[in-house]
């Protein structure tokens, strides 16, 4: 048997990748974290789906080793892409230690979904080249030392900060000597889910902004002068007609460099 963790995507059950549908259909134990994996994500599941949110690790587990004695498939289902904040590795551990066999399959990561909603890249030529996915510490275990909001504002960069809306006071006062307090901010709430919400502002106002619309949990905020209206930057290299590359060896006549 195999233990799968799958990446369920963002809400959206059109975002789960064909793999992981096909997973879900064919383990006959089906794991899944209730609290943020939509129940339409895994109704498909053969058996009943079991939600792990009330459950410890040792419980989940337990169900897992119980699956595995009986040579069963386990779908273990969580939200977004796995490898980050999955809270797979801690799983992982002790798989190990009972030496189940496991295999892991990507999924959309709620950034993404998140960056589509509010239409736009977040790399933009020479404004931003970088994305920094980062969190804050609230309930959750504290942050490494060198790992600081005023640290990765000190590049300018595009940052996208997970389970920080209820701090968002505190990290616009943070990231507001690095970046401006006009740097423009978006939040996202639930991305791709029915009732997705998405709030535009500054870190001068953001903050009155979301509190106004009574958001207190599962939102991503995105800070950083990639998020300014897409004007005044100059196009990328990759279709300049200027610039050859291996797939277009030759600048196209008439094409005038931008240097």
């Amino acid at each position: 048997m195999t233990v799968h963790f799958i990446g369920a995507g963002p809400g959206d059950p059109d975002l789960l990748t064909l793999k992981a549908a096909r997973l879900i259909e064919s383990c006959p134990v089906c794991l899944y974290a209730g609290s943020l994996v939509p129940a339409e994500v895994v109704a498909r599941a053969p058996g009943t789906p079991i939600d792990t949110a009330p459950l410890t690790l040792e419980e989940t587990h337990a169900l897992i080793a119980e699956a595995h004695a009986r040579g069963e498939d386990v779908a273990r289902v969580h939200s977004g892409d796995p490898s980050l904040y999955g809270a797979i590795a801690e799983q992982i551990r002790l798989l190990k230690r009972d030496s189940i066999p496991y295999a892991i399959t990507p999924g959309v990561p709620a950034w993404a979904a998140a960056a589509a909603a509010l239409g736009q890249e977040l790399t933009i030529p020479e404004v931003a080249q970088s994305l920094v996915l980062t969190r804050m510490s609230m309930k959750s275990t504290a942050m490494p030392s060198g790992e600081t909001l005023e640290g990765f504002a000190a590049t300018g960069t595009t940052l996208a900060i997970h389970l920080g809306i209820r701090a968002l006071r505190d990290i616009s006062r943070r990231l507001a000597p690095f970046y401006g307090e006009e740097c423009p901010v978006a939040v996202v709430y639930r991305a791709s889910w029915p009732d997705e919400q998405i709030i535009r502002g500054t870190l001068a106002d953001i903050q009155p902004k979301v509190r106004e619309a009574k958001i207190t949990r599962t939102a991503l905020i995105f800070v950083g002068p990639a998020l300014a209206p897409t004007q005044g930057f100059p196009d990328s290299a990759l279709y300049d007609a200027a610039r050859p590359h291996l797939l277009r060896p030759r600048a196209r006549a008439g094409a005038e460099s931008p240097e």
